[in-house]
């Protein structure tokens, strides 16, 4: 690991066994984020990280294109053969063949578009709050497992076209991708991407009001059109992107239910729920950090000299709460407007999340049917904390025990 004179006394290091590290990111990496606008990540099975946690920093770093997402930057889980050729998403790719696929794929995934969808989105919320107090027992539902896993599925499921009848299948990986990079995971990824081959044929024999009749439609006369194979490779990404909602929503129930004057703000006025939503990512987001990139030569970064060949990560949960960015940036405020639209919870730069206005909307529409639905909703007297899995990128929950009434 190089740095400016090979001395990193003043660089903090974080150890991702530290118990403390993994139950509560944002004061480790803050604390880091005041020491240094550089930290160095040490863990077992892979060498140092570069990690840039101040949010000017890290901004200016996920736009040099002097650092690039390549095949170190991904663990893939052993899958069939016949996989392969969909397993390398667009995340994955770099320079212009990363900007054709972002032009050809753009279009269908505008702010204007997911407004579009959105009341395709509210039934699909209202079915599976119409559901929860079936599932509760002693008055007590998860609602990780009953409401903010299976939705981004069903939205998903509506949003590129599968057929109602295939469905429960997808609900099925759905499940499998939400629990993370497990044998379940794995065995998951067969079937996904043989189901979205076949919404392709589907849609490409009988286009609908759904994103991949819309890509197929406007390509149709274009000269650079996307190939089945990408098109493919785009529904499994929306797949696999359909954890970040998943554990969004549930860190967002948790905060607001932890904090009674800001769910009551929230309650009184709906207009701020866009707002909040933004303010809920920046300050309990489930991405602790970006995927790495790495140096493609040596580079200066934030007075340190990051070698050729070396990874470096910007720490999102460290740039989201710099004072230097954000006023009083450890409050939680849903009534916040400076400065929120630069958070980087979707990232930035090139790599900016695709479907971030999609997942804004169905959040937005999680939230609002929920909180609409049960006013007295709290959190499950339990015994001790929310569990949450000890994963060192997200910050996700185990479960999310509630009472839905007081009653």
């Amino acid at each position: 690991m190089s740095g400016t004179g090979d001395d990193l006394s003043g660089v903090p290091e974080i150890d991702l066994m530290n118990a403390d590290v993994l139950t509560d990111p944002f004061t480790a990496y803050g604390r880091a984020r005041e020491q240094s606008p550089m930290a160095r990540i040490v863990g077992p099975g892979f060498g140092p990280i570069w990690a840039v946690t101040r949010h000017e920093e890290a901004r200016a770093m996920l736009t040099d294109p002097r650092f690039e997402l390549n095949a170190a930057s991904f663990t893939r889980p052993d899958v069939p053969e016949h996989c392969l050729a969909y397993m390398r998403t667009m995340q994955e790719m770099d320079g212009p063949e990363h900007a054709r696929l972002r032009r050809l794929v753009s279009p269908a995934f505008t702010a204007r578009r997911a407004a579009e969808f959105r009341p395709r989105i509210e039934p699909i919320v209202d079915r599976l709050l119409d559901d929860l107090p079936r599932h509760a027992e002693n008055g007590v539902v998860d609602l990780l497992v009953h409401f903010a896993r299976p939705l981004p599925m069903d939205v998903i499921c509506e949003l590129v076209g599968v057929p109602e009848d295939d469905r429960p299948h997808w609900r099925e990986w759905g499940a499998a991708v939400a629990a993370g990079w497990g044998q379940a995971f794995a065995d998951a990824i067969p079937g996904i991407m043989a189901g979205a081959r076949a919404v392709v044929a589907h849609r490409r024999a009988e286009p609908g009001d759904d994103l991949v009749s819309d890509l197929i439609r406007t390509q149709a006369e274009a000269d650079d059109q996307l190939s089945d194979t990408e098109l493919i490779t785009l529904v499994w990404h929306l797949v696999l992107a359909g954890q970040t909602p998943t554990n969004l929503i549930t860190n967002a129930v948790q905060t607001l239910l932890a904090h009674p004057g800001q769910l009551a703000a929230l309650r009184a006025d709906p207009g701020l729920m866009p707002g909040a939503v933004e303010e809920l990512t920046r300050w309990s987001g489930p991405q602790v950090m970006t995927i790495p990139r790495y140096a493609r030569e040596d580079v200066e970064l934030a007075g340190v000299r990051v070698g050729k060949g070396e990874p470096v990560t910007a720490v999102i949960v460290a740039a989201n709460r710099d004072p230097r960015a954000f006023a009083d940036p450890d409050r939680l405020d849903v009534g916040r407007t400076a400065g929120i639209a630069a958070h980087l919870g979707y990232a930035h730069g090139p790599h900016f999340c695709l479907g971030a206005a999609l997942a804004r909307t169905q959040i937005e529409v999680a939230l609002t049917g929920l909180l609409r639905r049960f006013p007295d909703l709290s959190l499950a007297d339990t015994a001790g904390p929310a569990a949450r899995i000890p994963d060192p990128g997200t910050w996700r929950l185990a479960a999310l025990p509630v009472t839905l009434s007081n009653g």
